[in-house]
């Protein structure tokens, strides 16, 4: 079956091109069922091809050449897609879950009249992150890396008569750009130095070549900051939390199994490189940890219940580049996959919220809701418990395994990490106890029309909640069983730095501090909510409140003084200098030939006049020339 891998991102492709070709003449429903068909097809391909990947006669990666993309002289880049435990996990994921978005959006977008259009550029969307994992050499990838970056804008911005909307789409748009270009950067040094863009011969020039630390560090580092752009690190992070302006659907699959998590997986799939520029490992290390904390701290303070989940995941992130700068690749992917779980769990349960409100999204005019939506209340709840760490569902072995690592790594980044788990727990149940519990404290119009989602968007939350629950046993910490599967069918593709083990007390002592804080944070959620008082925020909360003023200082620091200088290059240089020159040059031809024109008389007398003149002139010029 692995060989008819190629129809994985083949389904997507078709779906977007009956339904972007027959946007405005197939029915609604009609594009819901070819948008979340095609996807299922590529689930079900993405299956067979995980559990022949799976087998143990699998040898190595398998890499399919499809076409000679780009030759020239000794450059050879072909279309290939390369198949092995990495991309299988990440084809599962991105299409499992992303059939389960396809299948809520058919109801949550039932009555938008661009739904035709959603879907297609929903499938594209998907196709283009199929390419990304799935392609054998840098350029497949970066041509799936930036298919998602045109259909973010495109999603980002679906509802584009909202000038805000577009505004968020086009910040997204331009942020990823500065960070592909320190891809492509990236991967014009891999050219030069390397004289190869292809996964398996890179890495076999490395491995058996010498060492380079330099040049490493530098492809690393341009790589990194690529990953910067897509998976949103500071300082490229801010184009996230303004991503909610598109439907909610789409903040799912943005936010938890694709987009963002590109960064991840191609670090990840050069984690060969990785290893040899530690400069770079310890930048990511670093990097990771104030953004994860950063993000954490404002999620504490924000209202609009998407933009809590947003900088949730921006704090998420930060966890995974965490565990990437420890060396710990198959951790950050564990917690990739844990992540998609409960995070597109919980942006549906945001969504079928917001579908019950009539739009609301602040958390501030909710409350109570969970006597009228049980199922959203209870997944959304399973959502929670797994993002906070609590023992037996999906975050909590993810979480703890980074958290181990840390303490191994250096102590003092696992209380760094810790006080972020704990602000996770904190802000996260502040949002579910101010929306499904105490009294509604919306209108009496909101209050009437409240009621529970269609099962088109229940039996998505209840797959994804029965995910996030089972999710995390697929990597049992080795306090509860030596084997950890995933590590063991990851070490073909991913190669892991040498880590530091820590004792099974020490490890039991960590598991038990941190869970015993999470559930004080918890509690301290619930007596917060109980008496919460929604005034205006004064002091440190206000910070908070603002985002650190972060977007106000991009703003004072880098666009107004842009801006200042557009005008000034366009009002002095650009008018005043170099139209002004051009216009005086078609000006002065002008006048001089208005002068020229006056020698034109038409008077015979006045032309042999002139010609003696220049006679004389003629003449005197000879003999002057002949005395010197």
């Amino acid at each position: 079956m692995i060989q008819y891998s190629y129809l994985i991102p083949l389904f997507p492709l078709l779906g977007f091109l009956i339904n972007g070709l027959g946007w405005n003449k197939i029915p609604k429903s009609l594009a819901g069922v070819i948008g979340s068909t095609s996807i299922l097809a590529s689930f079900v391909i993405s299956l067979a091809v995980f559990a022949e990947v799976l087998s143990p006669s699998f040898q190595g990666p398998f890499v399919q050449h499809y076409f000679d993309f780009i030759q020239s002289g000794t450059l050879y880049i072909p279309f290939a897609f390369q198949i092995d435990a990495l991309s299988a996990s990440f084809l599962l994921i991105i299409t499992g879950i992303g059939f389960l978005i396809h299948v809520y959006s058919t109801s949550y977008m039932h009555d938008d009249e661009g739904m035709v259009k959603y879907f297609a550029y929903l499938n594209l969307f998907v196709f283009s992150m199929l390419l990304l994992v799935m392609g054998a050499n840098y350029i497949i990838m970066f041509i799936g890396w930036e298919g998602v970056g045109l259909c973010s804008y495109l999603l980002i911005g679906f509802w584009f008569k909202n000038h805000a909307y577009t505004d968020a789409a086009k910040k997204a748009f331009v942020m990823n750009r500065i960070g592909d270009l320190g891809f492509l950067v990236g991967m014009l040094l891999v050219l030069y130095h390397f004289h190869t863009l292809s996964y398996q011969e890179l890495f076999d020039t490395i491995k058996t070549g010498t060492d380079q630390t330099t040049i490493y560090t530098a492809i690393a580092i341009c790589f990194f900051i690529g990953a910067m752009g897509k998976s949103a690190q500071i300082p490229l992070y801010t184009w996230l939390p303004d991503a909610m302006a598109g439907p909610t659907p789409v903040s799912a699959l943005i936010h938890a199994a694709t987009m963002v998590t590109a960064g991840i997986y191609m670090i990840a799939r050069s984690s060969v490189l990785y290893n040899l520029a530690p400069i770079a490992l310890d930048l990511i290390t670093w990097i990771g940890l104030a953004t994860a904390l950063l993000a954490a701290s404002i999620a504490i303070k924000q209202n609009d219940i998407k933009k809590v989940l947003a900088y949730s995941t921006v704090s998420q992130l930060g966890f995974m580049f965490v565990a990437i700068g420890m060396g710990a690749y198959t951790t950050a992917v564990f917690h990739v996959i844990t992540h998609a779980f409960f995070k597109a769990l919980l942006f549906l349960g945001s969504g079928s919220v917001i579908h019950a409100m009539s739009g609301e999204q602040d958390i501030r005019f909710m409350g109570g809701l969970g006597k009228k939506m049980p199922i959203t209340k209870i997944t959304f709840l399973i959502g929670c418990l797994a993002i906070a760490g609590i023992p037996g569902f999906a975050g909590f072995f993810s979480k703890d395994e980074i958290l181990a690592h840390a303490y191994a790594h250096q102590p003092l980044l696992f209380v760094a990490l810790l006080i972020g788990a704990l602000m996770t727990a904190f802000y996260m149940f502040r949002l579910y106890f101010l929306t499904f519990t105490g009294t509604f404290r919306g209108t009496e119009h909101q209050a009437h029309h409240l009621h529970e989602s269609p099962k088109a968007m229940t039996l998505p939350l209840m797959v994804l909640a029965l995910f996030s629950i089972i999710g995390g046993y697929i990597g049992l910490p080795k306090v509860i069983s030596e084997k950890h599967w995933l590590h063991d069918f990851l070490s073909t593709a991913v190669t892991e730095k040498e880590l530091h083990e820590l004792s099974h007390t020490t490890e039991w002592l960590l598991m038990g501090v941190s869970v015993g804080l999470v559930l004080v944070m918890i509690a301290l959620a619930y007596k917060a909510t109980q008496k919460a008082q929604f005034t205006a925020a004064k002091g440190f909360g206000k910070i908070l409140e603002n985002k650190w003023y972060v977007d106000e200082l991009y703003q004072a620091v880098i666009l107004t003084p842009l801006h200042h200088l557009g005008i000034f290059l366009q009002q002095i240089i650009e008018k005043s200098g170099i139209d002004a020159f051009v216009n005086n040059v078609g000006t002065s031809i002008h006048w001089l030939s208005a002068r020229v024109r006056l020698l034109q008389s038409g008077i015979v007398g006045s032309y042999i006049f002139v010609m003696v003149l220049g006679i004389i002139l003629l003449l005197s010029i000879g003999f002057l020339s002949t005395i010197l």
